[in-house]
């Protein structure tokens, strides 16, 4: 069994920004010549979330949607009361989302639905540079 580790830098715009990150997922796959195995793809920072959608813009603005009923930004969080940041809501939106998921790989693709995407939404109230972690494993050619 092999493991690689990659790094994807995103510059990203805050308040539920999503970032279809499939490509270079599938572009890092082929780099590592891992044919079956899994790969993870985990984003570093607490405000920031991954998982699986079909990215369309419909569905986007659905993603937004939710998460402003859910968490609205406007409510006064304990997080405030620390840290003056304003961005107690990204903390919680992230913590519902969670930062990372597991693909398998099948024959050097990840076994994605065909209209399955995975997706990086950052939550913060501003823009951000973000590492997305990846770490490719399994069984090369």
């Amino acid at each position: 069994m092999e493991i690689k580790d990659y790094t994807l830098s995103l510059e990203t715009q805050g308040f539920c920004h999503v970032i279809d990150v499939t490509p270079q997922l599938q572009e890092k796959i082929a780099q590592s010549r891992i044919r079956s195995g899994l790969v993870t793809v985990f984003v570093v920072g607490a405000t920031a979330g991954v998982t699986a959608v079909e990215f369309e813009p419909g569905l986007v603005n659905d993603l937004e949607e939710l998460f402003n009923r859910l968490v609205p930004p406007t409510l006064d969080y304990h997080h405030e009361r620390t840290w003056q940041d304003g961005n107690g809501f990204s903390h919680i939106r992230a913590s519902l989302l969670k930062p990372s998921i597991q693909i398998p790989i099948v024959n050097g693709r990840m076994r994605l639905g065909t209209w399955q995407q995975i997706v990086v939404i950052d939550f913060d109230n501003r823009s951000r540079n973000r590492e997305v972690a990846v770490q490719v494993m399994g069984n090369a050619d």
